[in-house]
């Protein structure tokens, strides 16, 4: 055998061998993200089936002493009010879904179709808006709300709750792009006004953007905690969120009822995820790449 083949076949060799390290490390990675991931989860699961005093004697992960114990679910569920909660927090995400997805669809087709002095400084405005942090504006914003008699208000919330959401335009924008221009042209053509083009035949074709960003715009508002407790202080709109802070206090905080809740709350959210997975990651995926 010649030094040259046997080179060769050591560089293969070495190159395998390299390949096998890399996969072997990305798995790692995967594993120690998912356990990451889970153990709040699990500590939680384990943490929910626990009394007070179990809980108060035993670590976060040990095993409950009774796997049927479904005293805290049913303390969560009653004091809590969840059903209030849950029709509450169902209500808000329905409204703010629809006026976000129908917002965001619309700005970006204008910003996308028309070309008009300022569509390239809209946009650039938009981006800025990201880098500003939310809690940066909260004191202008509590007061624009007073001003308009929006506290304790379920409306005011939800108009709130509906500002637009950049990452729905950008999602969109993509999307658009994708879209050959000759079909507006066809339907204009043919007598269709600008609103009949969008609303027959662009937005029936952006349904993976509409599902991407009704589903990432609908957790959020479902899981959102700041702006409920700040401006819907009053008990008879309590959200999914403030429900749960009633049993945490500073006298004493019931974790295992908490987590309880805590499983409870995901229930929803994560049947909705499981049901539109495809779509969702259709949706990024599409709005990654340009056509």
């Amino acid at each position: 055998m010649s030094n040259a083949t046997m080179a060769i076949r050591g560089t293969n060799t070495a190159a395998k061998a390299q390949r096998i390290i890399i996969k072997t490390l990305e798995y790692l990675a995967l594993l120690l993200a998912c356990f990451i991931a889970l153990l709040p989860l699990v500590s939680s699961f384990t943490t929910s089936f626990k009394t007070a005093e179990e809980y108060g004697t035993s670590n976060a992960m040990d095993l409950p002493r009774n796997w049927l114990n479904f005293e805290n679910y049913k303390q969560v569920w009653t004091e809590g009010d969840m059903l209030r909660a849950f029709l509450t927090s169902a209500s808000v995400v329905v409204v703010v879904v629809v006026v976000s997805v129908m917002m965001g669809s619309m700005l970006a087709y204008v910003l996308n179709r028309f070309r008009f002095p300022g569509n390239g400084l809209i946009r650039n405005l938009f981006m800025i808006a990201t880098l500003i942090p939310g809690i940066a504006m909260q004191v202008t914003t509590y007061d624009i709300m007073r001003q308009l008699g929006f506290l304790n208000s379920i409306v005011g919330y939800m108009i709130l709750m509906s500002g637009t959401d950049v990452i729905s335009i950008y999602i969109f924008l993509q999307y658009f792009e994708n879209l050959d221009g000759a079909l507006d042209e066809s339907a204009v053509l043919e007598g269709c006004t600008y609103f009949g083009v969008f609303f027959k035949i662009l937005l029936p074709l952006t349904k993976p953007a509409i599902i991407t960003v009704a589903v990432l715009k609908g957790v959020g508002v479902y899981n959102e905690y700041y702006s409920a407790n700040l401006y819907l202080q009053s008990n008879t709109w309590r959200t999914i969120s403030t429900a749960l802070y009633s049993f945490s206090g500073p006298f004493k905080s019931s974790y295992n009822i908490i987590c309880a809740g805590v499983l409870l709350t995901l229930i929803p959210s994560l049947i909705v995820f499981l049901i539109f997975q495809k779509q969702v990651y259709a949706g990024l995926a599409s709005g990654s790449v340009k056509g």
